[in-house]
């Protein structure tokens, strides 16, 4: 994928609002081999059984209703639009596998913070990735941001050449959409309005 392009994007996403324009985000672009190791040594990792060592709690450790059922129902679809049945467990390890290469995408990116930054830089990073994300369909791309490239960072930092205290937020899937591929015809269900708004006057 051509750096121009790339950078066009990061160049639209940078104006994201964040808390005294401190602009926390690191973003480190990785594009063939190197891509290429990531995800080699990331596939290895989960197939070997390596816990994994996230830099933070990206979900809850015990899962409640109603997000238990969200969740739930967002993978038997996934596995039900793919025909995976619930006993095929290498046809599900398979598919999990496809995070770790970045489903195939010619670029990952992944989002770092300073150690020294607090929640609310999370927060400014979530809106400059989602920035990044919207940046691409202007440029005809589509993107997936992955808390699975995240799992294990410390693979992650050692390969790129980060500290090890380098907070490594998540990961992105960058490419152009293969609209012909089953897996895109994957849509999840999304809560009317009502559902999660209150109105005062």
């Amino acid at each position: 994928m051509e750096r121009e392009i790339i950078t066009r994007i990061l160049d639209t996403a940078r104006f994201s609002p964040s808390g005294a324009n401190s602009q926390p985000w690191q973003v480190a672009v990785v594009t063939g081999e190197t891509k290429e190791q990531i995800a080699g040594a990331l596939v290895a990792a989960f197939r070997s059984g390596k816990a994994e060592d996230r830099d933070y709690d990206y979900y809850p450790q015990k899962w409640q209703d109603p997000f238990k059922k969200r969740r739930i129902a967002c993978g038997a679809l996934l596995y039900d639009t793919l025909g995976i049945e619930r006993k095929d467990r290498e046809a599900r390890l398979q598919q999990w596998e496809a995070n770790y290469r970045g489903f195939g995408a010619p670029a990952m990116l992944f989002f770092f913070l300073d150690p020294s930054l607090a929640i609310g830089s999370y927060m400014d990073s979530g809106m400059f990735i989602q920035s990044v994300m919207l940046a691409a369909m202007d440029e005809g791309l589509s993107s997936c941001p992955q808390a699975a490239l995240s799992g294990y960072a410390s693979i992650v930092k050692d390969i790129l050449g980060y500290p090890d205290d380098t907070i490594l937020l998540c990961g992105m899937a960058l490419g152009y959409e293969e609209n012909e591929a089953l897996v895109n015809s994957y849509r999840t269900p999304r809560e009317d309005v009502e559902t999660f708004t209150t109105f005062f006057n």
